[in-house]
């Protein structure tokens, strides 16, 4: 348990040194002109570094751009499904409990899935980035989803509710480690909540009840 997190902590250190050097490299090709920016070489598969580096000849600024509006328009994507079928059906909402499914329909009620057990009531602060939490003790985390950056939150949290994970995801994990109420699958949740808002949780049921 003590080095579950190690491969993701090499990986990532890995590829943050891999892009480290290739901003390095970037700079060197645009004192020739060969490059506009120094992360251009970051917007290339493996295979078209390779041919880069072997004077292949391809409209480079081209494939570049092209490969840079597919990103910017992945930026823009509000929610990861969190179940995507090969039929292309994609699933945004968690399971709710048959209690939550009842209250489903009410206005005042939000449904997803219960991840970690207890009930919360308190004011909603919608984060996107960690960095710029401005989140205050006894606040209620709202969030597409968190990673180990975002812990540190969890110690001021009196709640947590994502759009994304599951069970096992790290969410769902600290906020049981910490002892916090959590729901996660909660289809746009950053939108439909707002911060300063206060509503109530339960861990157990799913169910967020919107008291104003």
């Amino acid at each position: 348990m003590g080095m579950r997190e190690s491969p993701k902590f090499f990986l990532v250190r890995m590829l943050w040194i891999i892009r480290s050097e290739l901003l390095k490299s970037g700079a060197e090709f645009i004192q020739a002109g060969e490059l506009e920016q120094a992360d251009d070489l970051c917007f290339l598969s493996l295979d078209e570094i390779a041919a880069f580096a072997n004077r292949e000849w391809r409209d480079w600024h081209a494939l570049i751009a092209a490969h840079r509006e597919t990103y910017r328009v992945e930026l823009r994507r509000r929610q990861v499904p969190r179940l995507l079928l090969s039929d292309g059906c994609a699933f945004y909402e968690g399971i709710s409990t048959s209690a939550g499914n009842a209250a489903a329909g009410s206005a005042t009620v939000l449904t997803g899935s219960p991840v970690s057990p207890g009930s919360s009531e308190g004011k909603v602060r919608v984060v996107l980035d960690p960095r710029q939490a401005h989140l205050e003790s006894g606040e209620i985390l709202v969030c597409p989803g968190t990673d180990p950056s975002w812990t540190p939150l969890f110690l001021s949290a009196a709640g947590l509710v994502m759009e994304t994970g599951g069970m096992m995801t790290h969410g769902a994990v600290v906020a049981r480690e910490y002892g916090i109420p959590a729901i996660v699958g909660v289809d746009q949740a950053t939108l439909r909540l707002h911060t300063g808002q206060r509503i109530r949780i339960d861990g157990s049921t799913g169910r967020i009840l919107l008291l104003e």
